[in-house]
């Protein structure tokens, strides 16, 4: 596959041409979107990005079940199903300390979870992955909502990158492209002098280090969109694009998710955009359109074997204990069954990525389908498609159908 550092100077290339082109990042936070991005990538004809973070593939699995080698496996074998030509590039997502969940609850320390880091590193570059992101925005040993300084983020981002080239070059593996930076508040990366800083203490850092070579392609920039907005700062965006792109980089956005405006990404210089959460919503509610069909089947059959699937997804959410990092100031200390309607079913959307895999959830949607199957021969089928729709969303905004003979060009 051509290297997605190669992609990024096409994209600036063509943008001197007059034509603007954003990469998409699709996070694989379960089986059903990575198979409808495969799909979607095949009949395409375009690059496809997996964005996968620590909570999702690891060396332990992940939520997902996945580790990195397994993950690269199941894209290999999608891509044969879907008999998908188009490179397809699997990428970490906010490697970093404390940013894998678990490492926070058990309460470790900095060298502990920089350890852990490494470790994954190591073993995404084994399995093959084409791009790390490397994120040291989080430091759990700071006072809440302190960031720290930016001589140390850039410090441990060279600490991330020389760990990772030490590691490539001792498997004779060939060279991978980096993204660094962050759009969390966290970070220090939140305003323009900041953002500059950053990148010129780190581009002299890593020419001190003798890595100028593994200059990072993406830049993650604060374009406006977060948790709470989804609004895109294309003006922000533009300003960001003509700081890093003498340097051979584009800025990448995080939290695209039902962005207002993703047709105004490549128009403003913008070079890649993650989407996650929208994609299991999409999921969620093709299913539960799935179980509304199955209730009206049953009932007209006089049968009484419901599924019962979306208790079983509430059930497991609740079990998780994920959705309480969501809480608003006044839920905490609440169960989830003292919350109100509205807001449990908000927290089973968000956090329905994270159990996708629990036994309970797998046994009660292989039920429906069963159900289904008189009426609907492959309600799986019909799952991938809708997953599928709102991926080509982003697919056209970002110009990316039919991109692929002009990206290699």
């Amino acid at each position: 596959m051509v290297p997605i550092d190669r992609l990024v100077r096409r994209i600036l290339a063509l943008r001197e041409e007059g034509t603007t082109i954003t990469l998409l990042a699709v996070c694989p936070n379960s089986d059903a979107v990575l198979e409808a991005a495969v799909k979607v990538a095949a009949t395409e004809h375009m690059p496809m990005l997996f964005a996968a973070t620590l909570n999702q593939v690891d060396r332990d699995g992940g939520y997902t079940g996945w580790t990195p080698q397994a993950f690269v496996a199941r894209m290999a074998e999608l891509a044969e199903k879907h008999a998908c030509a188009s490179p397809l590039y699997p990428c970490l997502d906010h490697g970093g300390p404390w940013l894998k969940d678990i490492h926070t609850l058990q309460g470790m320390g900095y060298a502990e979870t920089m350890a852990e880091v490494k470790a994954s590193l190591t073993a995404c570059l084994r399995a093959g992955y084409s791009l790390l992101h490397l994120d040291p925005t989080v430091d759990r040993t700071l006072a809440p909502g302190q960031p720290p300084e930016i001589e140390t983020v850039v410090e441990r981002t060279v600490e991330l990158l020389a760990h990772a080239e030490n590691e490539r070059m001792r498997m004779g593996l060939p060279p991978i492209s980096y993204e660094v930076g962050t759009e969390e508040v966290h970070g220090g990366l939140v305003d323009f002098a900041a953002f500059d800083q950053f990148l010129t203490r780190l581009e002299a850092m890593l020419h001190a280090h003798d890595l100028g070579h593994a200059w990072p392609c993406f830049v993650v920039g604060k374009v406006g969109t977060d948790l709470a907005t989804t609004t895109f700062d294309a003006e922000a965006a533009r300003r960001l694009f003509v700081r890093v792109a003498p340097l051979g980089s584009l800025i990448k956005g995080h939290y695209t998710d039902w962005v207002a405006n993703p047709a105004e990404y490549p128009a403003s210089g913008m070079g890649g955009a993650n989407v996650g959460p929208e994609f299991t919503s999409t999921e969620l509610s093709a299913l539960r359109e799935l179980c509304a069909e199955e209730r009206r089947l049953l009932s007209t059959s006089g049968a009484q074997s419901l599924s019962g699937f979306e208790k079983a997804l509430e059930t497991a959410v609740a079990a998780s204990g994920r959705w309480k990092k969501w809480l608003i100031p006044d839920e905490i200390g609440r169960g989830f069954d003292e919350l109100e309607p509205a807001r449990r079913g908000w927290l089973v959307a968000t956090g329905a990525r994270y159990i996708w895999t629990d036994p309970r959830v797998l046994a009660a949607r292989g039920r429906l389908y069963d159900n289904l199957r008189p009426a609907i021969p492959d309600p799986h089928a019909l799952v991938i498609d809708h997953i599928a729709a709102s991926i080509r969303t982003y697919v056209r905004a970002f110009n990316l159908s039919g991109s692929l003979p002009t990206l290699l060009r």
